[in-house]
């Protein structure tokens, strides 16, 4: 008596890497953790600020504005982790408006930069003392995972 062959139970290949993160952007899946990787994002670079503002004792009231930044953006990202509304509306504003506070951010250390002593032709000097230029930039990742998240598929 024969038996009959052996079936793989799997339907689809098990997929690694690239392939897998790929798969989890087609299903959906990616969007939740995008959401949640913005609010976690949003919280560590606002203490980040505040401790690097607080060094320069705040003094220009601008400085206060990529800390209070921080709370929406995570608000923003744990809503849209666990509501699909939230996170086609809330969430896209306040990573627009993260967004648009770090590039400010770039043209207020550019400023400041230009402000130390010999400004721009003392560059070398005043880059490595004066405020970090890119450094808000990071602050515009964050908001543009924000943005990424809300314009990805969610999961059914």
């Amino acid at each position: 008596m024969a038996s009959a062959p052996a079936t793989d139970l799997r339907t689809e290949p098990v997929l690694h890497g690239i392939d897998r993160m790929v798969r989890n952007v087609q299903t959906g899946h990616f969007e939740r953790s995008l959401s949640a990787l913005t609010a976690a994002g949003s919280i560590v670079a606002a203490a980040e600020i505040f401790f690097e503002h607080d060094s320069a004792s705040f003094g220009n009231k601008l400085m206060w504005v990529p800390v209070a930044m921080g709370p929406v953006g995570a608000a923003a990202g744990v809503a849209g982790f666990f509501s699909k509304r939230m996170a086609k509306t809330a969430l896209p504003v306040a990573s627009l408006a993260i967004c648009v506070v770090g590039v400010q951010g770039v043209y207020l250390h550019a400023r400041g930069v230009a402000q130390k002593p010999g400004g721009w032709r003392n560059a070398r000097y005043n880059l490595e003392m004066g405020p970090p230029l890119l450094a808000p930039l990071l602050v515009t990742m964050v908001g543009g995972m924000g943005l990424l998240a809300a314009v990805l598929r969610r999961e059914q």
